[in-house]
């Protein structure tokens, strides 16, 4: 762009300011663009920095807005974040809506769901077994008759149970998959030895074909003491296994 005469001029840098033209080139010097109605402000003295200060008086209406773009990107941006916040909000409103609605729908279904680990009496099924323990016996220091016996290192437990194959070919039941747990997390395997003493139960290592169901006692040797929490049950030793609670 190019003037004919020196004289202040909106500068294109910041439209909020005037720069003075010399006649032939752009100067240093600028100046607060003054208000409507305002004198226009003195040539600059050759020779003089640029001015730092407005050239008017206060109370003289000099506006020292920011330019259009400068305002508006700040209203822009903070309309943006709002619209990013309430539509942000929205959408949480919106997920938590359809969250609650999708619990609403299947509220009922959790509900009828027991999240109770089962306990001694309930039927519980791992692989090819149906599980039913039907009692434990604690504090037992010996299994066996008067003349064949084990004693125990701390005490026995006795864990009876009902086992039914409800699969379609024979299973071995093995006491030894069966896990027991105490409450603080320490795991305890059957004591196989203990089992051949038995003088009136069947201890737990045979074939049960399908349909058929026996009856046997898992003998364990704990501390004394031991607070007991869950027997882990299993159909063979690679099975997941299910979880039955022995506490009072």
């Amino acid at each position: 762009m190019t003037h004919a005469q020196a004289g202040w001029y909106t500068d294109t840098t910041d439209p909020t300011r005037l720069r003075w033209f010399d006649g032939s080139s752009w100067t240093e010097h600028t100046t607060p663009l003054p208000p409507a109605g305002a004198p226009a402000p003195a040539a600059p003295v050759a020779g003089t920095s640029a001015p730092t200060t407005a050239p008017y008086a206060a109370g003289s209406g000099a506006s020292k807005k920011p330019s259009w773009f400068r305002r508006h990107k700040i209203m822009t941006t903070t309309g943006a974040a709002a619209v990013v916040l309430v539509g942000g909000i929205s959408i949480a409103s919106a997920g938590g809506s359809a969250a609650d609605a999708d619990g609403a729908s299947t509220s009922g279904h959790h509900a009828a769901a027991s999240t109770e680990t089962p306990g001694v009496g309930d039927k519980v099924r791992d692989g090819k077994f149906e599980f039913t323990v039907t009692k434990v016996e604690t504090g037992v220091k010996k299994v066996g008759t008067k003349y064949l016996n084990e004693k125990a290192q701390g005490e026995f437990v006795l864990v009876h149970m009902k086992v039914e194959n409800i699969g379609d070919e024979a299973q071995t039941l093995d006491d030894t998959a069966q896990e027991l747990t105490d409450s603080k997390g320490r795991t305890f395997d059957a004591d196989s030895t203990a089992d051949i003493y038995l003088d009136d139960a069947n201890s737990f290592y045979e074939d049960i074909n399908p349909g058929n169901s026996v009856k046997g006692v898992v003998v364990y040797d704990v501390p004394k003491g031991t607070d007991l929490s869950t027997i882990t049950l299993h159909d063979s030793v690679f099975s997941g296994g299910v979880d039955v609670s022995l506490e009072d």
